[in-house]
Protein backbone atom coordinates (compact mmCIF):
# COMPACT_ATOMS: atom_id res chain seq x y z
CA UNK A 1 0.00 0.00 0.00
CA UNK A 2 2.36 2.46 1.01
CA UNK A 3 4.08 2.00 -2.70
CA UNK A 4 0.86 3.04 -3.90
CA UNK A 5 0.85 6.14 -2.06
CA UNK A 6 4.27 7.14 -3.37
CA UNK A 7 3.22 6.27 -7.10
CA UNK A 8 -0.01 8.53 -6.43
CA UNK A 9 2.34 11.31 -4.65
CA UNK A 10 4.56 10.99 -7.64
CA UNK A 11 1.86 11.58 -10.31
CA UNK A 12 0.30 13.94 -8.33
CA UNK A 13 3.44 16.33 -8.24
CA UNK A 14 4.38 15.61 -11.86
CA UNK A 15 0.80 16.99 -12.96
CA UNK A 16 1.44 19.74 -10.09
CA UNK A 17 4.67 20.46 -11.98
CA UNK A 18 2.94 20.15 -15.83
CA UNK A 19 0.14 22.68 -14.74
CA UNK A 20 2.86 25.29 -13.12
CA UNK A 21 5.10 24.42 -16.61
CA UNK A 22 2.12 25.59 -18.89
CA UNK A 23 0.94 28.56 -16.36
CA UNK A 24 4.44 29.73 -16.89
CA UNK A 25 4.56 28.81 -20.21
CA UNK A 26 1.26 30.58 -20.26
CA UNK A 27 2.28 33.31 -18.53
CA UNK A 28 5.30 34.24 -20.51
CA UNK A 29 3.35 34.27 -23.99
CA UNK A 30 0.57 36.09 -23.04
CA UNK A 31 1.55 39.27 -25.18
CA UNK A 32 0.82 36.63 -28.33
CA UNK A 33 -3.07 37.39 -27.88
CA UNK A 34 -2.13 40.91 -27.95
CA UNK A 35 -0.71 39.89 -31.24
CA UNK A 36 -3.35 38.43 -32.48
CA UNK A 37 -5.64 41.28 -31.89
CA UNK A 38 -3.11 44.10 -33.66
CA UNK A 39 -3.59 42.05 -36.24
CA UNK A 40 -7.19 42.09 -36.58
CA UNK A 41 -7.20 46.27 -36.54
CA UNK A 42 -4.35 46.09 -39.02
CA UNK A 43 -6.82 43.81 -41.15
CA UNK A 44 -9.81 45.98 -40.73
CA UNK A 45 -7.60 49.13 -42.22
CA UNK A 46 -6.14 46.92 -44.51
CA UNK A 47 -9.61 46.26 -45.94
CA UNK A 48 -10.41 49.84 -45.57
CA UNK A 49 -7.77 50.72 -47.25
CA UNK A 50 -7.96 48.54 -50.35
CA UNK A 51 -12.07 49.94 -50.14
CA UNK A 52 -10.94 53.70 -50.44
CA UNK A 53 -8.41 52.50 -53.20
CA UNK A 54 -10.99 50.86 -55.45
CA UNK A 55 -13.29 53.70 -55.43
CA UNK A 56 -10.55 55.82 -56.37
CA UNK A 57 -9.63 53.64 -59.42
CA UNK A 58 -13.41 54.14 -59.86
CA UNK A 59 -13.57 57.59 -60.15
CA UNK A 60 -10.07 57.83 -62.07
CA UNK A 61 -11.82 55.80 -64.66
CA UNK A 62 -15.56 57.95 -64.89
CA UNK A 63 -13.43 61.18 -65.18
CA UNK A 64 -11.62 59.71 -68.22
CA UNK A 65 -14.53 59.04 -69.85
CA UNK A 66 -16.48 62.06 -69.07
CA UNK A 67 -12.84 63.30 -70.59
CA UNK A 68 -13.17 61.53 -73.66
CA UNK A 69 -16.92 62.53 -74.01
CA UNK A 70 -16.27 66.43 -73.55
CA UNK A 71 -13.30 66.21 -75.90
CA UNK A 72 -15.23 64.38 -78.15
CA UNK A 73 -17.96 66.62 -77.91
CA UNK A 74 -15.68 70.09 -78.37
CA UNK A 75 -14.21 67.99 -81.52
CA UNK A 76 -17.76 67.97 -82.86
CA UNK A 77 -17.87 71.73 -82.03
CA UNK A 78 -14.80 72.56 -83.58
CA UNK A 79 -15.58 70.90 -86.61
CA UNK A 80 -19.23 72.44 -87.31
CA UNK A 81 -16.99 75.77 -86.28
CA UNK A 82 -15.71 74.91 -89.85
CA UNK A 83 -18.17 74.06 -91.61
CA UNK A 84 -20.14 77.53 -90.92
CA UNK A 85 -16.44 78.52 -92.06
CA UNK A 86 -16.34 77.20 -94.84
CA UNK A 87 -20.11 78.29 -95.83
CA UNK A 88 -18.91 81.74 -94.81
CA UNK A 89 -16.19 81.65 -97.26
CA UNK A 90 -18.26 80.43 -99.93
CA UNK A 91 -20.68 83.22 -99.01
CA UNK A 92 -18.55 85.98 -99.03
CA UNK A 93 -16.34 84.69 -102.23
CA UNK A 94 -19.91 84.33 -103.99
CA UNK A 95 -20.67 88.16 -102.73
CA UNK A 96 -17.49 89.27 -104.18
CA UNK A 97 -18.21 88.27 -107.60
CA UNK A 98 -21.17 89.15 -107.43
CA UNK A 99 -20.25 92.48 -106.66
CA UNK A 100 -17.37 92.67 -109.30
CA UNK A 101 -20.23 91.96 -111.87
CA UNK A 102 -22.14 95.17 -113.67
CA UNK A 103 -25.42 94.53 -113.30
CA UNK A 104 -25.47 93.28 -109.58
CA UNK A 105 -28.64 92.47 -107.69
CA UNK A 106 -28.27 95.14 -104.53
CA UNK A 107 -30.64 92.63 -103.22
CA UNK A 108 -28.84 89.62 -103.66
CA UNK A 109 -25.60 91.16 -102.40
CA UNK A 110 -27.48 91.90 -99.54
CA UNK A 111 -28.91 88.70 -98.48
CA UNK A 112 -25.23 87.28 -99.03
CA UNK A 113 -23.74 89.88 -96.64
CA UNK A 114 -26.04 88.93 -94.06
CA UNK A 115 -25.55 85.07 -94.69
CA UNK A 116 -21.61 86.42 -94.39
CA UNK A 117 -22.45 88.22 -90.83
CA UNK A 118 -24.77 85.48 -89.65
CA UNK A 119 -21.94 82.44 -90.26
CA UNK A 120 -19.25 85.15 -88.24
CA UNK A 121 -21.88 85.35 -85.48
CA UNK A 122 -22.54 81.45 -85.56
CA UNK A 123 -18.85 80.50 -85.30
CA UNK A 124 -18.42 82.88 -82.54
CA UNK A 125 -21.88 80.93 -80.57
CA UNK A 126 -20.25 77.83 -81.66
CA UNK A 127 -16.35 78.87 -80.75
CA UNK A 128 -17.92 79.53 -76.83
CA UNK A 129 -19.59 76.05 -76.44
CA UNK A 130 -16.41 74.15 -77.74
CA UNK A 131 -14.14 76.20 -75.15
CA UNK A 132 -16.66 75.40 -72.41
CA UNK A 133 -16.62 71.37 -73.34
CA UNK A 134 -13.09 71.98 -73.33
CA UNK A 135 -12.51 73.56 -69.67
CA UNK A 136 -15.10 70.44 -68.63
CA UNK A 137 -12.57 68.45 -70.28
CA UNK A 138 -9.90 69.66 -69.06
CA UNK A 139 -11.63 69.66 -65.72
CA UNK A 140 -12.99 65.81 -65.72
CA UNK A 141 -9.27 65.06 -66.67
CA UNK A 142 -7.43 66.88 -63.83
CA UNK A 143 -9.82 64.74 -61.72
CA UNK A 144 -8.93 61.79 -63.04
CA UNK A 145 -5.14 62.84 -62.48
CA UNK A 146 -5.79 63.59 -58.78
CA UNK A 147 -8.00 60.42 -58.20
CA UNK A 148 -5.05 58.31 -59.81
CA UNK A 149 -2.58 60.01 -57.50
CA UNK A 150 -4.89 59.32 -54.68
CA UNK A 151 -5.32 55.52 -55.40
CA UNK A 152 -1.15 55.07 -56.01
CA UNK A 153 -0.70 56.40 -52.29
CA UNK A 154 -4.02 54.78 -51.33
CA UNK A 155 -1.76 51.57 -53.01
CA UNK A 156 1.30 52.18 -50.71
CA UNK A 157 -0.84 52.55 -47.74
CA UNK A 158 -2.88 48.73 -48.76
CA UNK A 159 1.07 46.69 -49.22
CA UNK A 160 2.29 48.50 -45.60
CA UNK A 161 -0.95 46.66 -43.98
CA UNK A 162 -0.30 43.93 -46.05
CA UNK A 163 3.18 43.83 -44.43
CA UNK A 164 2.36 44.97 -41.10
CA UNK A 165 0.12 41.84 -41.26
CA UNK A 166 2.69 39.38 -42.31
CA UNK A 167 4.82 40.54 -39.71
CA UNK A 168 2.53 39.90 -37.02
CA UNK A 169 1.66 36.53 -38.22
CA UNK A 170 5.33 35.70 -38.15
CA UNK A 171 5.54 36.88 -35.00
CA UNK A 172 3.03 34.31 -33.26
CA UNK A 173 5.48 31.27 -35.25
CA UNK A 174 8.79 32.44 -33.96
CA UNK A 175 6.83 34.55 -30.56
CA UNK A 176 10.16 37.24 -31.24
CA UNK A 177 8.74 40.31 -29.48
CA UNK A 178 10.83 42.95 -31.55
CA UNK A 179 9.34 41.23 -34.66
CA UNK A 180 5.64 42.06 -33.32
CA UNK A 181 7.16 45.79 -32.62
CA UNK A 182 8.35 45.89 -36.29
CA UNK A 183 4.77 44.46 -37.79
CA UNK A 184 3.30 47.61 -35.31
CA UNK A 185 5.40 50.48 -36.89
CA UNK A 186 5.06 49.24 -40.17
CA UNK A 187 1.40 49.13 -39.28
CA UNK A 188 1.53 52.83 -37.75
CA UNK A 189 3.30 54.27 -40.83
CA UNK A 190 0.26 52.75 -42.98
CA UNK A 191 -2.37 54.14 -40.99
CA UNK A 192 -0.43 57.41 -41.27
CA UNK A 193 -0.33 57.02 -45.12
CA UNK A 194 -3.85 55.94 -45.40
CA UNK A 195 -4.49 59.12 -43.44
CA UNK A 196 -2.72 61.23 -45.51
CA UNK A 197 -4.27 60.36 -48.97
CA UNK A 198 -8.04 60.95 -47.27
CA UNK A 199 -7.28 63.99 -45.27
CA UNK A 200 -4.45 65.85 -46.68
CA UNK A 201 -4.05 65.07 -50.27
Amino acid sequence: MPDHLDELKGLVATIATDRAAQKDKEKRESWTKYVALSMIVLAVLAATATQRGAGYSSTTMKQLSVATFEQAQASDQWAYYQAKGIKQSIADEERDVLAATANADPKRLADLGKKVERYANEQKEIAVEAKKLEAKRDEASTSATAAAKRGSEMGLATTLFQIAISLGGVTLIVKKRWLWSTSLLTGAIATVQMARVLWWM
